[in-house]
């Protein structure tokens, strides 16, 4: 509770002090889009990113929003056209994205997208990511291994450790929510406006956060939905979790996971009739 309190408490005091976007002409018949571009100690890689952003898809609206970096990422947002909301300490990503949804909720955009500040994603593939919005979804992850796991379409080498934790991962959300989704943990993502609104003030705080969000999302009703990506290696900065802390959220990750299954399975036998439900049964996810 305490770290949610503290995240809430940062992003009510820093987003009304954002400024405003301005909008062009074809957003008054488009949908209204913003990329929101979580960034800790990036300056290095920020501006490169923007300007990437830019040349891809011409004028674009983009929030970075500065996670409490002891560097000139803010600044350099700053000087490539992007409005920047600068966190006052380090929240984590599930923290600097909340922050972003609820900007572009208060701010009246009709969709976003998650996009890294580090280079590996690719914005020629925010179209696609955007079509999937198009066509009902209300959250659209972009897929780094293409099509299929055991047949990659895409050139994404995540590293035999890493592949295998992601594949425990994909099992268990099956088995969680009933949904095949191949790239749980995918940070390349498109939001719909219910969407947004809901992880205003729902999305996970914890790092690992996309698998939680993407569950959060199918229990409460949501329509997923993947899409194939481009991927590239990390132009610069340093990832944000050291290994033994990776380790650490996997776990806590397989943990909450358990247990959410476990409440679920208690509520749909209670609901069928075939025990009582009691408080300690009912898991929040």
């Amino acid at each position: 509770m305490e770290s949610a309190e503290i995240e809430e408490s940062a992003a009510d005091e820093r987003t009304p002090h954002l400024s405003s976007v301005t909008t062009g002409p074809s957003a008054r018949t488009a949908p209204r889009t913003l990329v929101i571009v979580p960034a800790f100690n990036e300056a290095s890689t920020i501006g490169p990113t923007l300007v990437a952003l830019r040349d891809c898809l011409g004028p674009i609206e983009v929030l970075v929003v500065d996670d409490g970096s002891d560097d000139a990422t803010g600044t350099a947002g700053e000087a490539e056209g992007a409005t920047v909301a600068r966190l006052p300490f380090n929240l984590g990503i599930g923290g600097a994205l909340r922050t972003g949804f609820r900007y572009a909720v208060e701010h009246g955009y009709d969709r976003a997208v998650q996009f890294d500040a580090d280079g590996q994603h690719d914005p020629r593939s925010i179209p696609a990511l955007l079509d999937g919005l198009d066509e009902g979804a209300d959250l659209v992850i972009g897929n780094r291994f293409g099509d299929a796991a055991d047949h990659p379409t895409q050139p994404y080498d995540a590293g035999r450790v890493r592949a295998g934790a992601m594949a425990l991962l994909r099992t268990v959300v099956r088995q969680v929510s009933g949904h095949h989704v191949i790239d749980t943990s995918s940070g390349y993502r498109a939001f719909s406006r219910p969407m947004l609104e809901f992880f205003a003030t729902e999305y996970p705080a914890e790092y690992l956060e996309s698998v939680e969000a993407l569950l959060l999302a199918t229990s409460r009703g949501f329509r997923v939905a993947e899409v194939p990506v481009v991927m590239h290696e990390r132009a610069g900065g340093r990832p944000s979790q050291h290994r033994v802390k990776l380790v650490y959220h996997f776990f806590r990750l397989l943990v909450v996971l358990a247990a959410g299954s476990s409440g679920r399975r208690a509520t749909r036998a209670a609901e069928e009739g075939d025990q009582p439900a009691t408080p300690s049964d009912e898991v929040s996810t």
